[in-house]
């Protein structure tokens, strides 16, 4: 849970076709919060509605956040309210910052990004240069106009950085790129779902699946199969003293949002992490993209906006 912090709106800046940045400030002036690469924040929009935005600026800086939103017209709504009604001036709710996507340490590393999955990777080549360590970049998009942050990329070290417009290049070629991983490189990539599927069918290239890191923002072609069925259940918030019911009908996140309403989530379809909570007893019935094979077995954490429950009852740590 989190109470949040309001920013304000200090920039907004068109920076490729369709993608807008925005600089965010404290409006006393104040630090905001410490962040790593690989961070996102919450948007609380004017509407009510929660989207979640990578951090795209330099972790050094504290004294504004910069997130950069890619226009979706067939999108959930929340892209669309930010290219038309935010503006300079404006207050904005925001929660986080939180890192699902940290730099692991490896000898070497190869980014893969595709369109606005840039965001993260970006500050990820800056903290690689920081760290002194290899790496190289590999950048897709649909032209080269539609490809933000190109400068900034140059900038860093245009030798280690491949820009790959597919209506000049075509696609990201992912074979090449697999064939020059080492034993001990780490791979990370965040892009559309095409992408991360293509990228996930050669992760037995890499000599361990933990080296490989990708970040979705979007729900998964294939949603992942649930083990039960939608039967009612008990969940305990025990922090909050609370019992309630979860009928079939009803999320979990939905009935717990009705007694403790600031609840963080974000995407709502399991993918983003926003709402994973802390399984005290009970065994819940994972139906989210977000957690691995391995941490879903051990049964440690649950994602709110899809999961239920395989027993009775559920006890949470909220």
């Amino acid at each position: 849970m989190s109470e949040g912090r309001t920013l304000q709106i200090e920039q907004t800046n068109t920076i490729a076709e369709g993608v807008v940045e925005l600089v965010l400030v404290d409006r006393s002036g104040a630090k905001l919060n410490e962040w790593s690469a690989g961070a996102h924040i919450d948007l609380v929009l004017p509407s009510g509605l929660v989207r979640q935005y990578s951090l795209c600026g330099d972790p050094s800086d504290l004294r504004s956040y910069r997130i950069a939103v890619l226009k979706e017209p067939n999108g959930r709504g929340g892209s669309t309210e930010i290219h038309a009604n935010l503006h300079v001036g404006m207050p904005i709710l925001t929660r986080g910052p939180r890192n699902h996507f940290e730099l692991v340490e490896a000898d070497d590393y190869i980014l893969i990004a595709g369109g606005i999955g840039v965001t993260p990777i970006m500050v990820m080549a800056l903290e690689l240069v920081r760290r002194r360590k290899p790496w190289v970049l590999h950048y897709g998009g649909r032209t080269i106009r539609s490809m933000a942050y190109l400068n900034e990329l140059r900038a860093l070290s245009g030798e280690f950085t491949h820009f790959v417009p597919q209506d000049e290049c075509g696609l990201l070629n992912l074979d090449l790129i697999f064939s020059q991983a080492t034993q001990e490189t780490a791979v990370y990539c965040c892009g559309p779902e095409a992408l991360l599927t293509a990228v996930l069918a050669r992760a037995d290239r890499l000599s361990s699946a933990d080296l490989l890191h990708i970040e979705r923002f979007s729900a998964p072609a294939a949603e992942p199969t649930s083990i039960g069925e939608n039967a009612a259940f008990e969940v305990e918030l025990q922090r909050s003293g609370i019992t309630l019911i979860v009928p079939p009908s009803k999320s979990l996140l939905d009935v717990i949002k009705e007694f403790t309403p600031d609840v963080m989530y974000a995407c709502e379809e399991g993918y983003c992490g926003s709402c994973e909570a802390t399984v005290l007893e009970g065994i819940p019935d994972h139906r989210d993209s977000f957690l691995s094979k391995s941490e879903k077995e051990r049964g440690k954490t649950m994602m709110l906006c899809v999961g239920r429950s395989l027993t009775p009852k559920l006890v949470l740590d909220l």
